[in-house]
């Protein structure tokens, strides 16, 4: 498979599931998208965390480097400097930002990220279909390996503007291909 069929930014297709994160890191931090939930390796989760798909409400927000970049940013600077040749390279990590009820509280999960540089659009055109999930009451259909890679190889050859509206678009017209089957 090429890149764009098998990756969007840190999510990438692992032993027939998805994974955000390096998850060819020995001992490296990774989310697992499964059946049953987020599935959370590493660092900063307890050993093999599960957070069921019914436990996640109001998006998800995607950073890479610091947890809490300043002003609503995707980067912070470690985060750029782990996608560029050099050191740094593959350094550093990213977090996935959520709520969850019952009870409810803000949680993150760390992942590591790959020596590969990620495209903003691509960042953004995955939050913007996870969010999009979770606002349909659909974010268990990321657990479905096939339906997903659908998704993501629609999104991957989406080349707009960063737009608010044109994010949506992308999103509702990415989810509504993978349904229909067609890509």
């Amino acid at each position: 498979m090429k890149y764009g069929e098998s990756a969007l930014g840190p999510l990438e297709l692992v032993d027939g599931h998805w994974v955000l994160g390096d998850a060819g890191r020995p001992g490296g931090a990774r989310v697992e998208f499964r059946e049953d939930g987020l599935h959370a390796f590493g660092r900063d989760a307890v050993a093999g965390e599960v957070i069921p798909w019914a436990r996640i409400m109001l998006g998800f927000r995607l950073t890479l480097g610091g947890r809490y970049p300043s002003r609503g940013e995707i980067y912070c600077p470690t985060g750029v400097l782990g996608g560029l040749p050099g050191p740094f390279r593959g350094r550093g990590g990213g977090y996935l930002h959520m709520t969850l009820r019952h009870p409810y509280e803000d949680h993150l999960l760390f992942f590591d990220r790959h020596p590969r540089w990620y495209r903003t659009q691509d960042i953004l055109t995955l939050r913007a279909v996870m969010t999009q999930l979770v606002a349909d009451g659909e974010v268990h259909r990321l657990g479905d390996a096939d339906w997903t890679a659908r998704v993501v190889a629609r999104l991957s050859v989406f080349d707009g503007w960063a737009t608010a509206r044109a994010l949506h678009r992308a999103a509702a017209e990415a989810v509504a291909a993978a349904d229909e089957k067609k890509f």
